[in-house]
């Protein structure tokens, strides 16, 4: 049952904080309000229109003890008489019988008290509708040889004010929470605006006029937020500052030793040291990208198709032993940091090329329409299932199936995900059907 229960509130609760903060103050006061209006309205109907119920029987009761002093006469002084004493209709009809029970209304706390009342006074055979007439009851008393018929208006026995109480207490209800969803709101947006500031950090781009707003655990919570805002682009600059000193004092040795071998005779030895140099070079480009991940670029829009079709040229020029096809690629306008981003795809287009015959790339939008997929499919020798989780470490080298024969430095798989992750995405890895390696690149479209 509890279960049950928290299944069926969990799929129906509003997921937002406003809509659930405004459920929170709403059903309290809603909850209020008709047990409220369900014990006053019933306390008030029941006790006025007992009250009315009674003064209007009196009547009737005074009547009918009048008309049988004067029992043989045609009634007229005592009709005359209820008209203009009591405001009521009264006839009265010789030889005439009670009709047969009237229908009864949805509400017969009116039928009851009258009832009630006149079994109390007037003590004889009686008749009541209160259904027919809109604005009149129709009371009939049995008497001697013949039928008292009161006609009076509704008004005088039935509380008819009570919707005055209903319209103040729903205005005041409604205008109570109108405020209060309007203050709440304004409490809400900074919570908002936090977590829009996050979301754009966490993709790497920046809100520059977010300031620390709204209540006190709230700005709390946007200070510690800059902070580690700042500690984190501190950090990163730190590293990048380091590994670019350490890139560039290497790359002095490495001139000279490319000045030495150019000079060197040609020859099986020059052209190995020559290709030792070159991949040092690669190795410090690579520690270099690491380092910096997408610093510096800004985001823009670019077209999907045109974007896949220069990976695609790329990787048949760099690759042209290779079979890489383009399999898919939607007319999609998506907003990245175009240069990161292709390093992204690129390097895991490169590691596929390094290992397979054959490639396939495709860019497609999933079943959502959230997210925009890059998936990059090859027919090589796989990566074993629990290492797919590895190579995403940075200068983790497979020793089996991906050889380290080819060269690397074991950073493009953690380049590639430090650089989908920065775009609020994520990378995973899986059995192509291909027979090789599935890689899917992830991030919001």
């Amino acid at each position: 049952m509890a279960q049950s229960l928290g299944s069926f509130l969990k799929q129906y609760m509003p997921t937002g904080l406003f809509p659930r903060s405004l459920l929170i103050i709403v059903m309290p006061v809603v909850v209020t309000q008709i047990v409220v209006a369900f014990v006053f309205l019933e306390r008030h109907w029941s006790t006025v229109t007992q009250r009315l119920a009674s003064v209007a029987v009196s009547d009737i009761a005074l009547l009918t003890r009048l008309r049988m002093q004067e029992l043989g006469g045609d009634g007229t002084q005592l009709s005359q008489l209820a008209n203009d004493t009591f405001d009521m209709s009264v006839a009265f009809l010789p030889g005439d019988s009670l009709p047969d029970p009237a229908p009864k209304p949805v509400i017969a706390l009116l039928d009851t008290s009258l009832a009630k009342e006149i079994q109390s006074q007037i003590n004889r055979p009686f008749w009541i509708d209160t259904a027919t007439y809109d604005h009149y009851i129709d009371v009939r008393v049995l008497l001697p040889g013949e039928v008292m018929r009161v006609l009076m208006q509704r008004e005088r026995v039935y509380a008819t004010n009570s919707y005055i109480f209903l319209i103040w207490m729903t205005g005041t209800s409604a205008l109570l929470l109108l405020i209060s969803g309007i203050f709440l709101r304004n409490q809400i947006r900074p919570i908002q605006r936090l977590a829009e500031a996050a979301e754009r950090f966490g993709k790497g781009m920046d809100m520059p006029h977010f300031r620390p707003s709204g209540a006190s655990e709230v700005r709390r919570a946007s200070a510690a937020f800059m902070e580690m805002r700042d500690r984190i682009q501190r950090q990163i600059e730190q590293r990048t500052t380091m590994l670019a000193g350490v890139s560039h004092d290497l790359r002095t040795p490495l001139t000279r030793l490319k000045l030495q071998t150019a000079m060197l005779p040609a020859g099986q030895d020059a052209d190995a040291l020559q290709s030792d140099i070159d991949e040092m070079e690669d190795m410090l480009e690579d520690y270099l990208a690491f380092a910096k991940g997408d610093a510096g670029e800004h985001p823009r829009p670019i077209v999907l198709s045109a974007f896949m079709a220069n990976i695609h040229s790329d990787a048949l020029r760099r690759w042209p032993h290779v079979q890489v096809k383009l399999t898919d690629a939607i007319d999609h306008r998506l907003t990245l940091k175009p240069n990161a981003f292709k390093r992204c795809v690129a390097n895991i287009v490169n590691n596929a090329c390094a290992h397979a015959g054959s490639v396939h790339l495709a860019a497609k939008l999933d079943k959502s329409g959230k997210l925009v997929e890059f998936t990059i499919d090859d027919d090589g020798p796989g990566i074993p299932e629990n290492k797919l989780e590895d190579v995403f470490r940075p200068f983790y080298r497979l020793d089996d199936s991906r050889n380290t024969q080819s060269g690397g430095t074991g950073l493009g798989m953690a380049i590639a995900l430090d650089i989908a992750r920065s775009h609020g995405g994520d990378i995973t890895l899986g059995r192509s059907t291909l027979g090789g390696l599935h890689a899917s690149i992830r991030i919001p479209a």
